[in-house]
């Protein structure tokens, strides 16, 4: 794969030669197909041919009785050849009948007979065999397919520019000097851009006689408009009906009322009144992913049945402004933003062939030390404002889990060619170190 130099954008403007960006990538077919899972594509179609292949069954043992039947009913067709009268149908049918009530009775051992006195036919028992075991590999498989993915698309009017977020810091009335610009710093170097969204409760207040709007409603509002926004939009593009999901869970760190949010999906989109809710709050960056999990334990256990799952993630902001002038806590007030997004999960066999993605693995790891309990922690400051501080150690933290849970999932993903060198790295590493040559 042919890449061209950038620093900050897929566009590279040469000294000479016309600016490239990037469509200008090429790929060559047998690099894309070297990179495709061809066990997972047989796999996305086993169950389609399992449903083909009991269809031929079925045709095999039709034939089988047609044939066995076309030289024992009276009728004018010549030996061999099949008479489509009612005499025939009816003895068909019949001996179709037999031949399953005698496969029930006996089971597995009469099917497996041979000679006179085996039921089947040799060609029917190989397409049964191969049935078993393309059924059992489906069965083993147990797949978590993706959907439809949605992200919420702000409105013009929810959007500020950083100039913006530091007047509107201003017009609160309770930072320093020293906050502002230490927020303004923060911002230039956060990486967000010109036109990122802020909630209408807070971003209000750069208009003229208006102030900033925390309340519970206010909350509420932004709530509602970015969690319906991406349901809706999921939904529509899984070709989904609220009343087939079986399983929903929605994460929100900061915000949880009540009712639940859930609560207020399940009342506003008509949903089931036996569906499965589940309300995650308090659980931070990794909620996503921890939603993702929950989801998939939830819906193999309805393995044969199959059934699908939403999974909501947001963070609403309206009432999670700080308004101290503490350092850890400020960084909250420069680093997040609105946003969110919806997931629609399915293990139905016949969803695989319209999924976008095939969920393989999933891989959880969490530190139990007292640095990783405090580095995001909400509290109060010294003067009551209530707020999220960010610890400097997050980092150390993160990178710690990082690698814990990179070291848990590296054995799934990596071939064997890979998983070698390293155990054998590891492996003379410890030695070494037992017999103390390093």
């Amino acid at each position: 794969m042919k890449r061209t130099s950038s620093e900050s954008s897929f566009v590279s403007v040469p000294e000479d030669g016309p600016v490239k960006d990037y469509r200008d990538y090429r790929v060559r077919k047998s690099s894309l197909i070297a990179t495709v899972n061809w066990s997972h594509v047989i796999g996305t179609y086993l169950p389609t041919m399992f449903i083909v292949g009991i269809g031929v069954l079925l045709a095999q043992i039709v034939y089988q009785v047609v044939l066995t039947l076309s030289y024992k009913v009276e009728h004018k067709a010549s030996p061999g050849e099949i008479d489509f009268s009612i005499e025939t149908i009816t003895a068909v049918l019949l001996g179709v009948r037999q031949i399953f009530s005698s496969l029930i009775n006996s089971f597995i051992v009469a099917p497996l007979q041979s000679g006179e006195g085996g039921i089947l036919s040799p060609h029917v028992k190989i397409t049964a065999l191969v049935l078993v075991v393309i059924g059992w590999i489906v069965n083993m498989d147990n797949p978590i397919y993706m959907l439809a993915f949605s992200t919420f698309k702000a409105p013009d009017s929810w959007k500020v520019s950083h100039d913006q977020i530091i007047q509107m810091m201003k017009n609160q009335d309770c930072f320093t000097d020293e906050s502002i610009d230490f927020m303004k710093r923060l911002l230039e170097r956060s990486g967000t851009g010109q036109s990122t969204a802020w909630p209408p409760g807070i971003v209000q207040c750069l208009e003229e006689g208006k102030e900033t709007d925390r309340s519970i409603e206010a909350s509420r509002k932004e709530a509602e408009t970015v969690i319906f926004d991406i349901v809706e939009s999921a939904l529509k593009k899984a070709k989904c009906h609220p009343k087939e999901v079986d399983v929903l869970v929605i994460n929100c760190s900061l915000f949880s009322p009540t009712p639940s949010l859930c609560a207020m999906v399940i009342s506003k989109f008509g949903m089931r009144q036996d569906i499965q809710s589940f309300n995650l709050s308090g659980m931070g960056c990794g909620a996503s992913l921890i939603s993702v999990g929950l989801a998939k334990d939830m819906l193999q256990r309805r393995r044969f049945s199959g059934g699908k799952a939403l999974v909501v993630s947001t963070e609403i902001i309206t009432p999670n402004l700080y308004h101290g002038n503490e350092r850890g806590f400020l960084l909250q007030n420069t680093l997040f933003r609105c946003g969110g997004a919806a997931i629609v999960l399915s293990n139905s066999w016949f969803d695989g062939r319209r999924a976008w993605y095939k969920l393989l693995h999933t891989v959880r790891v969490q530190s139990n030390s007292e640095e990783a309990y405090h580095c995001v922690y909400e509290a109060q400051d010294e003067g009551g404002k209530r707020g999220v501080k960010l610890s400097k150690e997050i980092v150390k933290v993160a990178g710690k889990c990082m690698e814990k849970n990179m070291t848990t999932i590296g054995p799934y993903v990596l071939p064997l060619s890979e998983q070698i060198p390293v155990a054998t790295t590891i492996a003379l590493r410890y030695s070494f170190k037992m017999l103390g040559i390093f």
